[in-house]
C-alpha cells in the first residue's frame, strides 16, 4: 500500500465533511507526528466526535506533546478520551498510589524524558493531571461502543471490570459479540505488522505506531480508515 501525502485526504474529506462524524483513534504512545498528520487529514469540526482509545503515553518519543495536543483538541471538537492501562499506571504514580518501577519498565522512562524529569514529578503540569482524572472508561452510541482493551459480552458497559477494560488483550481472550448487538472498537492488542484486526463484531485499531508501523483512525459511520506512520506519512485504506 503506497504512502501518499495528507492533501489527498483533505480533498477527500472536503467531499463528505458536512455530516457529523464519530472517529476512533488507536493507541498513540507518544507518536505526536503521526497524531498531527491524522488530525490534519481528518480536520475534525466542532460537530464531530473524536474518541481516542487510550495509551497516549509511554514507549514513543513525545508523550507530553501528545497530551498537550489532545488538550488543544478538546477546545475545537467533541473529544472523548478513554483511559488506557498506561494512563492508569501514570495516574497511580502521580498520586503516589503505586511505586514507579513497573510503570518505568513499560515505557514510563520515555514519558518522563518527554517532561524533562529531573527527580520531581511536578514536571507533569496540573492541566495534564486533570486530563488524566477526567478520562472515561468507554464510549457508546447507537451502533458501536469503544473500550481500550476488552469487555465481557454479557455485562453492560457501566458494569465492566476495570482490569478487563484496560489490561486483557484480545489475543488472550477474544470476546464474543456484546449482548447489546453493538459492534466493538478496541485498542491495546497491537499487530506487529501494522494491520487492523477485524471480525464481524469487533475491530482492533492498535496498529503498532510506536514500533514503526501505523497510527489508525476509523470513522464509525462509513468505515473509512486513515493511517499515519511515526514520521507523519499517510496511507489510504478506503
Amino acid at each position: 500500500m503506497e504512502l501518499i501525502p495528507a492533501p489527498f485526504f483533505i480533498a477527500l474529506f472536503n467531499k463528505t465533511k458536512f455530516m457529523p462524524r464519530t472517529i476512533a483513534i488507536g493507541d498513540i504512545h507518544g507518536c505526536l507526528s503521526a497524531l498531527n498528520a491524522l488530525l490534519d487529514a481528518i480536520q475534525p469540526t466542532k460537530e464531530d466526535t473524536i474518541v481516542t482509545v487510550g495509551d497516549y503515553v509511554d514507549r514513543g518519543p513525545d508523550s507530553r506533546g501528545v497530551l498537550e495536543r489532545l488538550l488543544q483538541l478538546e477546545e475545537t471538537t467533541n473529544l472523548v478520551a478513554l483511559m488506557g492501562n498506561h494512563e492508569e499506571m501514570l495516574n497511580a504514580v502521580l498520586r503516589r498510589e503505586m511505586e514507579p518501577y513497573s510503570w518505568l519498565n513499560h515505557g514510563g522512562v520515555e514519558t518522563m524524558e518527554s517532561y524533562g524529569f529531573s527527580g520531581d514529578l511536578s514536571c507533569v503540569p496540573k492541566s495534564h493531571r486533570d486530563f488524566l482524572d477526567r478520562m472515561q472508561d468507554y464510549f457508546e452510541n447507537d451502533t458501536h461502543f469503544i473500550v481500550h482493551a476488552n469487555y465481557d459480552p454479557d455485562l453492560p458497559l457501566s458494569e465492566q471490570p476495570s482490569d478487563l477494560l484496560r489490561w486483557v488483550k484480545i489475543s488472550n481472550v477474544l470476546p464474543g459479540p456484546h449482548f447489546s448487538g453493538k459492534k466493538a472498537i478496541v485498542g491495546h492488542t497491537h499487530d506487529r505488522q501494522g494491520e487492523i484486526f477485524q471480525v464481524p463484531h469487533l475491530t482492533c485499531i492498535d496498529t503498532y505506531c510506536y514500533g514503526g508501523k501505523w497510527l489508525t483512525a476509523m470513522e464509525l459511520e462509513t468505515g473509512m480508515i486513515w493511517q499515519a506512520n511515526p514520521d507523519g506519512s499517510m496511507r489510504a485504506i478506503i
